[in-house]
């Protein structure tokens, strides 16, 4: 099922109502769960390789705290985090100030940034191990059973 974006994500708590939670795709709501955003998004970061080691492991082991709990929509929020960490650090390596595109909507040329990219690769490293998680896999399949 599709991701709600007619949910009422101001007045709805998903750690108590996680029934109201939809997985969606890619990275679709990470900005709207709580508390979840609340959490995790203090703590995201990929200005710099460094910076991007200690946000990644710390969203990690949110992920493993969540799971330790068995609270799904927090595992699926880390993940999405994690996958966000990924593609932004990615853009901002291919494209000088995170832009793709111009004013005009002509694309900038690519200009690689080799930090970037480095932090893009340590985000991708946490991601693959959360979507090969055979209980991530698991709990992600039976919340789409049980909640659509």
């Amino acid at each position: 099922m599709a991701f709600n974006y007619d949910e009422d994500f101001e007045h709805t708590d998903f750690r108590k109502n996680p029934e109201k939670y939809r997985v969606g795709r890619g990275e679709q709501g990470v900005l709207l769960v709580e508390p979840y955003k609340g959490e995790i998004l203090p703590h995201w970061r990929f200005k710099t390789p460094e910076i991007a080691r200690e946000s990644s492991e710390t969203i990690y082991a949110m992920y493993e705290e969540y799971k330790e709990k068995d609270d799904f929509v927090g595992m699926d929020m880390a993940r999405k985090f994690i996958q966000m960490g990924y593609t932004r650090a990615r853009r901002y390596a291919n494209y000088k100030g995170g832009r793709k595109y111009k004013e005009d909507g002509d694309l900038h040329e690519r200009d690689i940034d080799d930090e970037k990219a480095e932090s893009a690769s340590i985000f991708k490293e946490k991601w693959i191990k959360i979507r090969e998680d055979e209980d991530y896999l698991k709990l992600k399949k039976e919340h789409q059973k049980k909640y659509g």
